[in-house]
């Protein structure tokens, strides 16, 4: 059910267009890449965020072939980061990965990876954050080389052990203005930032900087942490008024629908798409 608090100030906001609906291989996750590009076509969907998993012993340019003979957009690749630890050689492990999925990325065709930065309990989050910084710096000249963004996305604080020392809007905005690039920028995920009460000050600072946003609903009581993320319309997240500063910030890029459920990857998934272009029509 709708979140009652938002009904009237979406009705305000107007819907978010279809054009600029994207949903994540994650969301679906029991569907091969083929046949989620398949499903997410028939359904009207615009546009394909791949994540790596998806590609296994796939070849990425012929994926990106497949996307787009399907008429949908390949948005953005997910995920690359986890710059962070205590050991010099698994920091460089983690270089050489990012920049495997920078080559994926090019050779799928599409603009941008998603970073999730990285954390480890045994570094410090202000050392973390450094190599965060030099990971990113390291993996640059490829980045360039191949025309691939990189978007930093902040985590909610309950992962800021093991998965991200990037915990709000503005600590991803301190990390970019250190980087300094054109090519590195933000994804905005509305399950992670919602909370903030710097939120829309910050989105703001960001401006032209959002790459992405992704959207879902935080469900509550929240059953688990990481897979019990709900549609959009099913929890306390004021989806479009996120929208609506994104915009005014400068973002027009898709609205990727990025939904962990392990309730819904239980369920008929052609059904499930059916019910994440509607709560998206209603909800975003």
């Amino acid at each position: 059910m709708a979140n009652p608090m938002w009904v009237e100030r979406r009705s305000s906001m107007g819907s978010a267009p279809a054009d600029k609906l994207c949903i994540h291989t994650a969301t679906t996750r029991p569907l091969s890449i083929e046949l989620g590009v398949d499903a997410y076509a028939a359904a009207g969907v615009a546009g394909i965020t791949v994540w790596r998993d998806a590609l296994s012993g796939r070849d990425p340019v012929a994926v990106g072939d497949r996307i787009r003979d399907a008429g949908l957009t390949p948005v953005s690749l997910c995920r690359g980061g986890f710059f962070v630890s205590p050991d010099a050689a698994a920091r460089a492990v983690a270089v050489a990965d990012n920049e495997t999925a920078i080559r994926e990325a090019a050779a799928i065709g599409v603009p941008m990876v998603v970073l999730v930065c990285g954390a480890d309990p045994a570094v410090r989050l202000e050392t973390a954050r450094d190599q965060i910084v030099g990971g990113i710096e390291a993996v640059l000249p490829l980045a360039e080389e191949l025309g691939v963004q990189l978007a930093i996305e902040p985590l909610h604080p309950m992962y800021a052990d093991t998965r991200s020392a990037v915990n709000t809007m503005r600590s991803a905005n301190d990390l970019t203005d250190r980087i300094n690039h054109e090519l590195v920028g933000v994804a905005v995920d509305v399950y992670h930032v919602w909370w903030d009460p710097q939120l829309e000050e910050q989105i703001e600072r960001c401006g032209k900087r959002i790459f992405a946003f992704h959207v879902c609903d935080w469900r509550s009581p929240t059953r688990d942490l990481l897979t019990d993320r709900g549609l959009m319309g099913e929890g306390c997240i004021p989806i479009p008024q996120i929208r609506s500063w994104v915009e005014a910030a400068g973002f027009n890029g898709f609205n990727e629908v990025e939904v962990f459920s392990t309730e819904y990857w239980a369920q008929d998934q052609i059904g499930y798409i059916d019910r994440i272009v509607d709560a998206y029509g209603q909800h975003v």
